[in-house]
């Protein structure tokens, strides 16, 4: 995480200064709790909410940290400084160090997760606002990078919109999936504390308490956290590939907005490049990079170990910050991006009327020739035009076997555009709904 692709607001969550203020609302919950039932004096927990409106002192606690070589201990003792050594005697009853960074963890992660969503609605407003505008904008599609059969400018933003819907309902349910707290005590059998602290805490922090820790709240949780932001920063790079490509010069189907003073080569001032998604593929894989280790994180040591703790000290906001930061560039990208339907159609035509090969080659088969034959004649004539670009349809208006099986007029309706866009409508109700 650096400061050139972070957004402060995903900062901010895993900031000491946000750390250390939900570690003090889990202790000071929990008091709350315990005091309900009666195992410490109300008048404790009550002290311990004085420290309500302190900013505690990043600095201080690593300071003692320093000597103690335990984070949660170090807060603890700089929590009495505040609150006063007799009145905070019963802060962390019954509680174990991993109950407090772990609910604390999954309320960051619940956070986070609230962050992105709303980048994604952006992205996907978006998305199908540009899939409206060129819902019959006519392009080429490809297939190995060779032309293939035409489609619209629409379609491809619409298929982006459908890959980013689902996303959103998988980042939903891995939300909902971490959205867990434990206050468990040691190996997470409550012999120290009561269950209705956790549930207390929990209800108190937004969370569902978890069925069954045991020292830890379970890593699957968070491997399927860690491996839906994987998932959403692979379909971002699916979507800056497909901008790159119309990009190059030899394409020129759209490109990234270019504004007033920028530069694109410090040595070539002709130069316009795609850097911004460019940079969404890196960005890609340095969110991906944070999925492996999040596996690796669910095999622990019988009840706990701490492996997973510096890996999660890094990968939290690693992932989170750069996917904010790589979703809100994207949809910039596509809210300011240029089309250019005109080189759309240059580019078909570059091989005159030979992406309607297989409308040919089906009416001939449909006319009773052979699949094997339909296909030879067809290819024929197909090669002449990627050999010498000569005009596809007029090919085939001068191959009598052609003729003779298809007729004249039979040759010329293969070749209307409109009959490559007629289920477009379908597609958008399939994808935006009526």
């Amino acid at each position: 995480m650096i400061p050139r692709y972070a957004r402060p607001e995903m900062v901010a969550i895993w900031s000491p200064e946000t750390k250390f203020r939900i570690w003090y609302e889990i202790e000071a919950h929990a008091c709350d709790a315990m005091a309900n039932l009666g195992v410490i004096p109300q008048e404790n927990a009550d002290a311990v909410w004085k420290a309500k409106d302190v900013e505690f002192d990043v600095a201080r606690i690593d300071e003692i940290e320093a000597v103690t070589k335990h984070d949660v201990i170090a807060f603890l003792t700089h929590l009495a400084e505040h609150v006063g050594s007799e009145e905070a005697r019963f802060v962390h009853q019954g509680m174990t160090s991993s109950d407090v960074l772990d609910t604390c963890l999954n309320v960051q992660l619940v956070r986070a997760a609230d962050i992105l969503l709303a980048d994604m609605d952006r992205l996907l407003a978006a998305l199908k606002t540009r899939a409206v505008e060129h819902k019959n904008t006519v392009r080429v599609g490809r297939s190995h990078g060779i032309h293939a059969e035409p489609t619209t400018m629409g379609l491809t933003f619409a298929r982006f919109y459908a890959e980013m819907d689902r996303n959103k309902a998988r980042l939903q349910q891995a939300r909902e999936e971490v959205a867990t707290g434990a206050i468990s005590g040691a190996v997470g059998t409550f012999a120290n504390i009561d269950p209705a602290v956790e549930e207390h805490v929990c209800a108190q922090l937004g969370l569902n308490p978890e069925p069954i820790s045991t020292q830890v709240i379970p890593r699957d949780r968070h491997a399927m956290f860690f491996a839906v932001l994987g998932v959403i920063a692979s379909s971002i790079e699916n979507v800056a590939i497909e901008i790159r490509h119309m990009q190059r010069t030899e394409v020129l189907e759209g490109a990234e907005f270019f504004s007033m003073g920028q530069k694109g080569s410090s040595a070539m001032p002709h130069k316009k490049n795609p850097v911004l998604t460019e940079n969404l593929t890196g960005l890609a894989r340095l969110v991906r990079m944070t999925v492996i280790p999040a596996m690796e994180n669910v095999a622990l040591w019988h009840e706990r170990d701490i492996s997973h703790s510096s890996v999660e000290r890094g990968i939290g906001p690693d992932a989170t910050v750069t996917l904010d930061f790589a979703l809100n560039r994207l949809a910039g990208v596509v809210e300011k991006m240029l089309i250019f339907p005109e080189n759309m159609l240059d580019n078909m035509n570059k091989f005159p009327g030979l992406v309607m090969s297989q409308r040919v080659l089906l009416a001939l088969t449909q006319a009773g020739v052979s699949r094997e034959a339909a296909y030879s004649m067809v290819q024929r004539n197909a090669l002449k035009v990627w050999e010498e670009r000569l005009d596809f349809r007029e090919l085939l208006l001068d191959d009598a076997e052609v003729v003779d099986a298809l007729g004249v007029d039979g040759i010329n309706e293969k070749f209307d555009m409109d009959y490559h866009t007629k289920h477009v409508d379908t597609i958008f109700k399939r994808v935006f709904g009526e």
